[in-house]
C-alpha cells in the first residue's frame, strides 16, 4: 500500500472533500495507475483547491482535492478509519458536508464505544457504516457523494445524497470503474478502461427536448451518472450493483380542525433547525439572496447565528431583469451586509465557453450565468454560501402546478371526448385564445407534463436534429417516475417528477457547478430529509391556495420574512436573453457560433438561422430554443471538436484543461 501527495497523507484523517476521483481495477493493478489518476484529477482542482493528493492500494486509487471547511488542520484526505482491531480498514474520499455528523458521532459512541481521532464528519460517515452497514445512507442529514473501500472485504461502496446536491459520474470498462465528481476526469480515463468517448444520441435528443441531460444518462454513451438517492457495491472485476435506498414520497395528511397554526409552527421549526446545522462551518457563511421569500427565509434564519452575515445577489440593468433593489431591501431589514454584482452583456457571453467547460454536460438555463458572477463575487468574502434551491419542489412554488386545478373539469370526460377536444384545438389558429386550454385540457398529466423547461414541441423537435427517433422522447425519462406515484394527486405527483428531473437536472447542476467554478461550498437547507418529511405532508390547499403558491410556507415564515418579500411573486435570477439574441449585445456572438459549429452531422444549421432570424425580426420569441442549441454547439466545441478552449485561470494553482 502507498501514499503519493505533496506531504505524504498516510495516516491522516479527512473530513470532506470537494472534488473525488477513483478507480478500481481488475487485476491489482492500481499502483500503474496512480499516476493517470493524479493527472486527471487536477481538471477539478476549483472543487478543493486547498489539498490536492492521491492514495493506493493494489486494487484502487483514490484522487482528491479538498476545500476544507471543517476540522481544517486536523481532517484530511483519505480518511483511514477502522474498528481497534483494524483501525485502518477503511478508506474515504468524500464530497459534500454531514450536517448531523455531531449527532451521529455521539450515537455511535454511545451506542458502540467507537472512537474518533478528529473533529469532522468524514469520520462519521465510516463509523457509520461499518456499524450499520449500506443502510447507514438513511441516517445521514446533508449532501454528499462519497466512496469507501474496504481493504478487508476488498469491496468499494460509494453512495450520493437523497436529492442529488452532490454529483457523481461512472464508468465501468473492461479493466475497471472509474467514478468522480466530475465526467472531464474520467473522460481522461476511457481509454486505461478500454472504452470509446462516443456521443449518445438518445441524450442528446432528450437534452434539446428538456434543456438538460436526465440521469443517469450523460452525453457521453461510456459515461452514467450514480442517481441521486442511490449507492452501488462494486467488487475488482464485477460491474457495480446499484440500489434506490430513498424515493420520495408524499404521504399527505389532511389538517385537523384548528391546527393549522401547530403545523406552520412545525415547518418554520424544522427549517430553523436545518439553517442552524447548515451553518456548522470552521469558516465564513454567507448567503445568496435574490428578490424572493425562499432565499430571503434562509438568510434571516442565517444571520441569527452569523449576526455578520453577508449576503450576495446579481442582475442586470435592463429594466424587469433585475432584483438587486429588492435584495438589497432585504438585507436592510433583516441587517445583513450586501454584495451586488452587474453583469454586463460583453463578459455575459466571453464567460460562456468556461462555464460550459465546468458544467461538463450542457445546461441550457440562461440563470447558470448570473450564478457562476455571483458565486465568482461571493468567493472573495467567503467560502461557503446558503441557498434557497429546493422550496419549490417541496412546498409547491411553481405556477405551473396551479394547472391541475384549472382543468379539473377536464379530468371529468370521457376520453374520446377529450382526445375529440385536442383535435378540435388543432383547428383553432396560433394565438386565438383558448387553444391552449383545450390542447392541455385534452391529455392527461402524463402527457402533458414533463417538466418546467420544455421549448422544441415535436415538429420543432424532428426539423433540428439530424438523427431524431419519435421513441426517445420525454417519456423514457418520465414514464417510470410517474408509475411510482399512481394514485396520488396530481400536484404530489408533479412534484414528485420534478425532483426526478428538474431539481437534479437543472437546478442542483447549476447550483454545484457554478459554486464549484470558483472553489465555494454552496449548502442548500430547504433539501434536508426532515424538511422534505414535513413538506411532503402537505395536502394540496397548503400549497396551491389564496391565488398564491407555496401557501403554507409563507404563512410559516410571517414572523421571519420582511413583508415586503412575503407575497412577492417568484423571479429568480432572471436573464435578458430574448432582448439579446435579438440584438446588438448577442446576434453577431450566436451567429458566429451557428457558422462556426462542427455539428452539422447532428444539428439541422438551416433549421437553426431561421429560428434566430425569426427571432431577431420579431415574428416568435425563439430566444430558449436558440439559447440550448448554442450551448450544445459550445459544449461540442470543446468536448468533441476541441475548437473550442476555454480560458480557465486562477490564482492559486495551474489548470490543465
Amino acid at each position: 500500500m502507498a501514499v503519493a501527495d505533496d506531504e505524504g497523507t498516510r495516516g491522516k484523517d479527512v473530513t470532506q472533500v470537494c472534488g473525488l476521483l477513483g478507480v478500481l481495477t481488475k487485476d491489482s493493478s492500481a499502483p500503474g495507475a496512480a499516476e493517470l489518476v493524479a493527472t486527471a484529477a487536477e481538471r477539478m482542482r476549483h472543487r478543493g483547491p486547498d489539498e490536492p493528493g492521491t492514495w493506493f492500494d493494489d486494487d484502487l486509487v483514490f484522487a482528491f482535492n479538498r476545500l476544507s471547511i471543517i476540522d481544517i488542520d486536523h481532517s484530511h484526505q483519505p480518511l483511514r478509519w477502522g474498528p481497534p482491531e483494524a483501525p485502518e480498514r477503511y478508506a474515504l474520499t468524500f464530497n459534500g458536508e454531514i450536517y448531523n455528523y455531531l449527532e451521529i458521532r455521539e450515537q455511535l459512541a454511545d451506542e458502540v464505544g467507537a472512537q474518533f481521532r478528529t473533529q469532522g464528519d468524514g469520520e462519521a460517515i465510516v463509523a457509520a457504516y461499518h456499524h450499520w452497514g449500506p443502510d447507514s445512507v438513511r441516517r445521514l442529514r446533508g449532501m454528499f457523494a462519497f466512496a469507501i473501500w474496504d481493504t478487508v472485504e476488498r469491496v468499494l461502496f460509494i453512495a450520493r445524497d437523497p436529492f442529488g446536491i452532490k454529483p457523481l459520474f461512472i464508468a465501468t470498462g473492461p479493466t475497471g470503474t472509474a467514478f468522480g465528481s466530475e465526467k472531464k476526469t474520467i473522460l481522461d480515463l476511457l481509454e486505461t478502461l478500454e472504452l470509446g468517448d462516443e456521443l449518445d444520441h438518445r441524450a442528446l435528443e432528450h437534452y434539446v427536448e428538456l434543456q438538460y441531460v436526465p440521469e443517469p444518462e450523460s452525453l457521453h454513451t461510456n459515461i452514467r451518472r450514480l442517481e441521486s438517492g442511490t449507492y452501488a457495491v462494486v467488487r475488482p472485476g464485477a460491474r457495480p450493483h446499484t440500489h434506490r435506498y430513498f424515493t420520495p414520497q408524499f404521504p399527505v395528511r389532511p389538517f385537523a380542525a384548528g391546527s393549522e397554526q401547530a403545523r406552520y409552527d412545525e415547518i418554520a421549526d424544522v427549517l430553523r433547525d436545518s439553517v442552524a446545522k447548515h451553518m456548522r462551518a470552521d469558516v465564513t457563511v454567507g448567503s445568496f439572496l435574490s428578490g424572493g421569500i425562499d432565499s430571503t427565509a434562509i438568510a434571516a434564519l442565517a444571520i441569527q447565528h452569523n449576526p455578520d452575515l453577508i449576503t450576495f445577489t446579481t442582475g442586470f440593468r435592463r429594466d424587469g431583469y433585475s432584483e438587486i433593489d429588492v435584495a438589497a431591501e432585504s438585507a436592510e431589514a433583516i441587517g445583513a451586509r450586501h454584495v451586488v454584482k452587474v453583469v454586463e452583456p460583453e463578459e455575459f457571453a466571453a464567460a460562456i465557453p468556461e462555464i460550459v467547460w465546468y458544467l461538463d454536460d450542457p445546461v441550457a438555463d440562461p440563470a447558470l450565468v448570473p450564478l457562476y458572477f455571483v458565486a465568482k463575487e461571493a468567493r472573495k468574502h467567503v467560502k461557503v454560501v446558503l441557498s434557497g434551491e429546493g422550496a419549490d419542489e417541496l412546498f409547491g412554488g411553481y405556477t405551473i402546478y396551479k394547472e391541475p386545478l384549472s382543468l379539473a373539469p377536464f379530468d371529468k370526460l370521457p376520453t374520446s371526448v377529450r382526445r375529440g377536444i385536442g383535435a378540435l384545438s388543432d383547428r383553432i389558429p396560433e394565438g386565438v385564445r383558448g387553444k391552449s386550454l383545450l390542447h392541455r385540457g385534452s391529455m392527461t398529466l402524463e402527457e402533458r407534463y414533463y417538466g418546467n423547461a420544455r421549448s422544441f414541441d415535436d415538429a420543432r423537435l424532428q426539423a433540428v436534429l439530424r438523427d431524431y427517433r419519435p421513441e426517445w422522447t420525454h417519456t423514457d425519462v418520465t414514464a417510470p417516475i410517474y408509475a411510482r406515484s399512481r394514485g396520488w394527486d396530481p400536484v404530489a405527483r408533479m412534484q414528485h417528477l420534478d425532483l426526478f428531473t428538474w431539481l437534479r437536472g437543472d437546478i442542483l447542476v447549476k447550483a454545484d457547478k457554478m459554486t464549484m467554478a470558483n472553489s465555494l461550498e454552496l449548502r442548500v437547507p430547504f433539501l434536508d430529509p426532515e424538511v422534505f418529511s414535513v413538506a411532503s405532508r402537505l395536502p394540496v390547499d397548503q400549497k396551491i391556495s389564496h391565488g398564491t403558491t407555496k401557501y403554507a410556507l409563507r404563512r410559516a415564515l410571517e414572523q421571519i420574512v420582511p413583508p415586503h418579500v412575503l407575497h412577492r411573486k417568484k423571479l429568480g435570477f432572471p436573464v435578458p436573453i430574448r432582448h439579446w439574441l435579438a440584438g446588438p449585445e448577442l446576434y453577431d456572438w450566436a451567429h458566429d457560433i451557428i457558422e462556426k459549429s462542427q455539428t452539422d452531422h447532428l444539428i439541422n444549421k438551416a433549421f437553426v438561422r431561421q429560428m434566430l432570424t425569426e427571432h431577431r425580426d420579431g415574428v416568435v420569441d425563439n430566444s430558449r430554443r436558440i439559447w440550448t442549441v448554442l450551448i450544445f454547439m459550445v459544449w461540442h466545441g470543446i468536448f468533441v471538436e476541441g475548437s473550442i478552449v476555454p480560458q480557465i485561470s486562477h490564482e492559486r494553482y495551474p489548470v490543465r484543461i
